[in-house]
């Protein structure tokens, strides 16, 4: 009997020990705005947003709209940019208060970057690392 437990614990260990790994890469900053940590599955769920409204030739308050680029960013996509609010609650935006980060993407639907308003000058916005 104690043995069959103690096998019981083992694989709980070892079935824990390996997914963890897995989970700390799914929690893993693909974007970081300031302090705010941004995952790869929200940067893809904002630009699918944004990109949807796009090509419906829709948009939820104003967004998504033209990026002009007056800050003369390399993106490593071409242009026509388009910016559409990316959320620190990791909801996808619906409308109101856009926040200071953005998922910018192109007419092909790639994405060209993450930026914020954050640390910027004005209503400028600077790179997100």
């Amino acid at each position: 009997m104690q043995y069959t437990k103690l096998l019981a614990l083992a694989a709980v260990f070892i079935t824990s020990t390996l997914a963890a790994p897995l989970d700390i890469e799914a929690r893993a900053c693909a974007s970081t705005c300031g302090t705010i940590c941004y995952t790869s599955s929200a940067v893809s769920a904002a630009k699918a947003a944004g990109y949807k409204l796009y090509s419906a030739g829709s948009t939820v308050s104003s967004y998504p709209h033209v990026y002009h680029d007056y800050e003369g960013f390399v993106f490593p996509v071409s242009g026509t940019y388009y910016e559409f609010p990316i959320l620190s609650s990791g909801s996808v935006y619906t409308g109101g208060s856009p926040g200071a980060d953005r998922v910018i993407f192109n007419t092909n639907d790639q994405l060209a970057g993450v930026i914020t308003h954050t640390g910027a000058s004005g209503d400028d916005f600077v790179a997100c690392t």
